[in-house]
């Protein structure tokens, strides 16, 4: 489960990267921001750094 969240995480923030430079889409990008954050959140509460 540790590396799923890693996994969800680095593919979200990344697509918020392109999303960002490549076009605007508004919210979209943002929310894919948030839960890459929240993701990262959860994997280090849990007490498994990243």
């Amino acid at each position: 489960m540790n590396s799923l969240l890693y996994i969800i995480a680095v593919v979200l923030i990344i697509g918020w990267l392109l999303g960002f430079f490549v076009y605007s889409a508004g919210g979209l990008i943002h929310a894919l921001l948030v839960l890459a954050i929240i993701a990262i959140l959860v994997n280090i509460i849990r007490g498994r750094a990243v």
